[in-house]
């Protein structure tokens, strides 16, 4: 076993993400492709973890890295029960809940029960780190005007958070001592509220600004005319809201180069659509801020869509007002994983004990 040696995993739905970590030190990253072929023989998820386990195996054996050289596994967290921000240990509690009763189906369910297995064999522990079910909000910000129906706290934990971390070491200052709000700018936008060293407020996809995939926030007698209209079944018009609403349903493409390439060859509408969308991320970054009646000390965009130049200085326009503007560009979830794992092992972070509150 090598000291601060870590093992990655990170499953997609048609992908398993593996890297290797020494230390801070990315060794090696790569990802194994699933086909829809590949996973046509397994009706669940869950189903899928011999086959994910012994394709990851494989590949440790084409870098030359053994099982045992590990002082630590972590994987992606999956849709459990809500749990707090931060690192999990990885127990059976744990990996019967996302098998038998997740919140959503989701390729991650099934990294914990790999991650397990594997640190039994070689007698270390298994980690998760900044799940996807992170609920910390107050209660406050759950309720709506309409009783039974709560606001979510799902979005793009891990990687808004690693960003929050980043932007408070490079500035110096005390991530639990702080007040930042997160804008994850991918095919999704959702946006966080870190304060205090917890996400009090999440602004979820399908509440929030539209983005190059989801339609986000609509006026809902529009949308509950729609659901009657007879044109959509259920399936058919979530389709329309999650994967063709957005940049999609206007110009039929979510590559934001391509609608940069409309503005710059004169496509007026491209260009309304455009500064629509970067108004709507600043009005729903300006919104969640009253959660600490505006004392905002950091804006951090993140995600993809915060390497465009154009966009990112549409948003700082609009918002750079409430709070200094900061850009972590891209994701970097294998490295949050690492990260967090590495903070367990070297005692600066306490990893938490899951117990199922459904039970």
């Amino acid at each position: 076993m090598v000291k601060e040696k870590i093992l990655v995993l990170n499953p997609g739905s048609t992908s398993t993400k593996i890297a290797v970590f020494q230390g801070e030190k990315e060794v090696w990253v790569e990802s194994i492709s699933h086909s829809l072929e590949d996973l046509k023989p397994f009706p669940t998820v869950f189903s899928q973890k011999d086959m994910r386990k012994k394709l990851i195996l494989e590949l440790l054996l084409k870098h030359g890295d053994q099982l045992d050289s590990f002082e630590a596994i972590v994987s992606r967290g999956g849709c459990m029960p809500p749990v707090e921000a931060g690192a999990y240990e990885v127990n059976d509690e744990m990996v019967y809940a996302l098998e038998h009763h997740p919140v959503d189906q989701h390729a991650s369910n099934v990294g914990a029960a790999i991650a397990l297995e594997f640190a039994k064999e070689i007698s270390v522990k298994a980690y998760i780190y900044d799940a996807l079910t992170i609920d910390e909000m107050t209660k406050v910000n759950t309720i709506t005007g309409l009783k039974g129906i709560r606001h979510q706290a799902r979005g793009h934990n891990l990687n808004t958070r690693a960003a929050a971390l980043r932007v408070c070491k490079e500035k110096g200052v005390d991530y639990n001592n702080s007040n930042i709000v997160v804008a994850h700018l991918g095919g999704g936008i959702t946006i966080n509220l870190h304060s205090q060293g917890k996400m009090i407020d999440v602004i979820m996809d399908e509440e929030g600004p539209f983005s190059p995939e989801r339609a986000g926030g609509l006026p809902v007698y529009s949308v509950v005319k729609l659901c009657y209209s007879g044109k959509y079944s259920e399936t058919e018009l979530m389709k329309q809201l999650q994967r063709k609403g957005g940049m999609i349903s206007y110009f039929g493409t979510a590559d934001m180069r391509e609608v940069e390439k409309m503005i710059n060859e004169g496509n007026t509408e491209a260009e309304e659509v455009f500064e629509a969308m970067a108004l709507s991320t600043a009005k729903n970054i300006a919104k969640i801020a009253p959660s600490v009646d505006g004392k905002v000390d950091f804006i951090v965009l993140t995600g993809g869509l915060a390497y465009s130049e154009r966009f990112v200085n549409s948003v700082k326009k609009h918002i750079s007002f409430l709070a200094p503007v900061e850009l972590v560009p891209g994701e970097h979830e294998m490295e949050a994983l690492a990260g967090g794992t590495l903070r367990v092992l070297r005692g600066e972070e306490q990893a938490k004990q899951f117990r199922d509150s459904t039970k």
